[in-house]
């Protein structure tokens, strides 16, 4: 829900038995098939995700949400993307060892691109991974003929300081609610 609703909607969803499960915002950046961008970090190779690390990759993001275990309901909930017609993938390894992970879905209807199902592991973090894997994934919408990218992340957080490094602006903000 976006927080601009007139408050009886607010007042609704609360008498219906749902609260603020979390607060994001929805952030956009134009897409340029000519921008180039500086390579990954140091003993980091960025690739291109394959089936056969999708479950690896799907554990890998699930860990970096849920560090005491994921709820049923997100199990494996990335796995489909990586076979998903318009599913974009990449895997930042290591050592030879997946280490973070970045998603997304070519919209083509729309030439927009939604980033999402991306993840570092603990003992790799602020590497600069994942930034190396926002590019790689512009880079690849671009690519596909996409005009702009889309995510949504949590307000103030890493992800979206990132984000905005690489110049993506919010468009507006949400909430998102879960049945208690």
């Amino acid at each position: 829900m976006c927080p601009l609703h007139d408050a009886e909607v607010f007042a609704m969803v609360k008498e219906r038995g749902y609260s603020i499960a979390e607060l994001n915002n929805v952030l956009y950046r134009e897409l340029d098939v000519a921008e180039e961008f500086p390579p990954a970090p140091v003993a980091c190779e960025i690739r291109r995700g394959t089936l056969e690390d999708a479950d690896t990759a799907s554990a890998l993001v699930e860990r970096a949400f849920f560090p005491d275990g994921a709820p049923e309901p997100y199990r494996g909930l990335l796995t489909p993307l990586y076979q998903m017609e318009g599913g974009i993938t990449f895997i930042a390894t290591v050592d030879g060892k997946i280490s973070a992970c970045g998603a997304g879905l070519v919209i083509p209807e729309r030439r927009m691109f939604a980033l999402c199902g991306a993840g570092t592991a603990v003992e790799f973090r602020r590497r600069g991974l994942q930034t190396a894997l926002l590019r790689a994934r512009m880079a690849a919408a671009a690519e596909a003929g996409c005009e702009y990218a889309v995510v949504v992340t949590q307000g103030g957080s890493a992800s979206q300081r990132n984000c905005e490094r690489l110049g993506f602006r919010v468009a507006y903000s949400k909430v998102t609610v879960i049945k208690i």
